[in-house]
């Protein structure tokens, strides 16, 4: 028996608008990031949902409790499911973090997944513990949907192991928008496969932030 896991990264905040390192900063939703959780929540009305989880960062729990407004579900905290930590970058953005610390990020650009700056966590930590939180929950709720609201590193983490994409390449070829939606099947063996990835047609007709992206490999 498959859990179907609802995978959604936190809507948008006034710091992903401007592209900066935000992963430890508790930053709440903008009034773009509630428009985008309110319209995945009429998407999601259907969905008979079992339970829900949320990192504990405020964006990610407005995000979880605009999304599921009426239900009467309340959401279980789940630090593991937290964002990534990026130290003494917290709050710049990359040219300022590329002026003062060049060699570190060359570092970091090159290797995401073992290295981090001075201070953060690297994706190998993060993986190590949003794998097993989310597992965690798919042993908790066997054939039923979940709905877990987590951050941008962490999804492409957790999805990019399911996928088997190189570790260095997450930042790079797996992108989460905020508010998109993932829905995965997992076995309680650990098996899964992504139905859905990075879906955002909920809110396709409301204006979304535009800035640049953190990873400049794609561009």
């Amino acid at each position: 028996m498959a859990t179907r896991l609802l995978l959604v990264r936190h809507g948008a905040t006034v710091l992903s608008a401007e592209d900066r390192f935000a992963g430890a900063v508790d930053v709440p939703l903008s009034d773009e990031g509630r428009a985008q959780a309110r319209a995945l929540g009429a998407r999601l009305a259907g969905e008979p949902l079992a339970a829900v989880y949320a990192s504990p960062m405020s964006r990610a729990l407005e995000t979880a409790r605009l999304a599921t407004e009426g239900r009467g579900l309340e959401s279980t905290i789940l630090p593991e499911l937290g964002e990534i930590a990026h130290g003494h970058w917290e709050g710049k953005t990359r040219d300022e973090v590329q002026a003062a610390w060049p060699a570190e990020y060359a570092r970091w650009s090159l290797d995401p997944f073992t290295f981090a700056p001075a201070g953060g966590e690297t994706g190998l930590s993060v993986l190590a513990r949003a794998l097993p939180a989310l597992l965690a929950i798919v042993a908790r709720h066997p054939d039923a949907t979940v709905l877990a609201v987590s951050h941008k590193a962490t999804i492409r983490l957790t999805i990019g192991h399911f996928l088997g994409v190189e570790p260095r390449g997450y930042r790079d070829r797996l992108e989460q928008s905020p508010c998109g939606l993932n829905v995965l099947e997992v076995k309680p063996s650990g098996e899964a496969r992504v139905v859905l990835f990075n879906d955002v047609s909920h809110y396709a007709t409301l204006q979304g932030p535009v800035g640049r992206r953190l990873s400049p490999w794609w561009a």
